[in-house]
């Protein structure tokens, strides 16, 4: 790992006085700047009802407020070479925009237009417009592909379905044609307000120009108190071997085993997370070593964590059994390399090689400006700390094996696993 003087990215921070918290990374490198909010809210604030609003509300954030029409967000930015985008997550929907240095001026006043006007400006042909992208996508992404529902049913399985995280930001086709005018518009004035936002600047431009031209696009907007959410309490373990069955046209059986962990990027997460890089991230893993190249009994098997903030974690393994072959040898032998792991933990080169892993994506997201741009403003919402990305690798260098193998054993425990099999739906061709 490297030392803590490697990493020492510049950051500075500023609150605006409607509560719009501005984070600044000055980068002289190339002039180009990374445009970047976070709102804090996801699926895990939906209502039950309201099952993909946050997402339906992502796609509305482009559909025109006070003084851009339609589509012309993305339009703008384009022709003047930047790129845009947009993600929803079960903890926060994010904003970005990349982009020449010279249209900055422009992206913030376009962020700003629509967050301080898109609720008066939303109309029944723009909610039926985007309620249509939307169905769409879940057709496309989750309905009618391999494996596409095992998402849901996993987190519903692992959580219950009446918790936060026991529903997918898709949501259901039910619960987005229930979205109306006036109750969108409830939403985005509950959730897309300055306080609960966070708007990252990377780029270049200094410190004084960014914080200049953030209060000019934003700081008319009016705005309240802080949000402070108050810390979930995280569910017990599992217990009772909760399991699942689904069937559809795919091409292999397949077994996903989850398991409740703590929240992100805390100590023992951090743990868990690598106990499971050592047993299933990557074709050097033991999982693959093992069971896919040496005794042939699956054809994929991988590992990772699934990062949360409201009270707990998912740790998940994912095996995929080979064709015309059940995956039930595959499971019975990954509780075997899971008792394993937690009897006698991994061995030094087992844990240097996760990390070196981690250390290189961490680096490379923070030589680009998009995505440290990201990376600040989720430490700065997940956690009120967006410092910790320059200190980010010395926690993960701080684990060593004794920890790992504890995290085995007590967070990932075989008897503690919920298991959703998915079978081959039987088709005149196999009968």
């Amino acid at each position: 790992m490297v030392s803590a003087e490697v990493v020492n990215y510049p950051l500075h921070q500023e609150f605006l006085s409607n509560g719009l918290r501005v984070l600044v990374s000055p980068d002289r490198s190339v002039p180009v700047a990374a445009v970047n909010l976070w709102y804090d809210v996801g699926s895990r604030d939906e209502l039950p009802g309201q099952y993909g609003w946050a997402h339906l509300f992502e796609h509305l954030m482009f559909s025109g407020s006070a003084h851009v029409s339609s589509g012309e967000h993305l339009q703008l930015l384009q022709n003047l070479g930047g790129s845009v985008n947009a993600t929803t997550w079960f903890d926060r929907t994010n904003y970005f925009e990349t982009l020449p240095v010279g249209a900055l001026d422009l992206a913030l006043w376009l962020e700003a237009d629509r967050l301080g006007s898109l609720a008066d400006h939303l109309t029944i042909e723009s909610v039926d417009t985007q309620r249509e992208v939307v169905k769409e996508e879940k057709r496309q992404r989750y309905d009618n592909v391999p494996y596409g529902d095992a998402m849901a049913a996993l987190v519903e399985l692992v959580f219950g379905a009446e918790h936060h995280y026991g529903h997918t930001t898709i949501g259901t086709m039910e619960d987005l044609a229930g979205a109306s005018v006036d109750a969108a518009a409830d939403f985005f004035r509950t959730h897309y307000r300055p306080e609960n936002a966070v708007l990252t600047l990377v780029g270049d431009f200094s410190v004084k120009e960014a914080f200049r031209k953030a209060e000019r696009a934003f700081g008319h907007l009016s705005g309240g108190p802080r949000r402070r959410r108050p810390a979930p309490a995280g569910l017990a373990p599992i217990t009772g071997l909760p399991r699942r069955e689904l069937r559809g046209r795919v091409p292999a059986e397949s077994a996903y085993l989850a398991w409740r962990l703590p929240v992100r990027d805390t100590a023992a997460f951090d743990a868990a997370d690598l106990a499971l890089g050592v047993l299933g991230g990557g074709q050097s893993s033991r999982l693959h070593q093992s069971l896919v190249r040496d005794r042939r009994l699956l054809a994929f098997a991988g590992g990772h964590a699934l990062p949360l903030i409201g009270g707990n974690s998912v740790g998940l393994i994912q095996l995929r059994a080979l064709p015309e072959r059940g995956v039930g040898d595959g499971v019975d032998a990954t509780t075997v390399e899971l008792e394993r792991l937690a009897a006698e933990g991994p061995t030094v080169a087992e844990l240097d090689r996760v990390k070196a892993q981690f250390e290189r994506e961490w680096l490379m997201d923070l030589a680009r400006f998009d995505t440290r741009a990201d990376l600040l403003s989720s430490f700065a919402v997940l956690h009120d700390d967006p410092a910790r990305i320059n200190t980010r690798l010395l926690e993960l260098a701080s684990i060593g094996p004794n920890q790992v193998r504890d995290a085995a054993a007590t967070l990932l425990r075989t008897d503690q696993r919920a298991e959703l099999i998915y079978r081959v739906e039987a088709t005149d061709e196999t009968l």
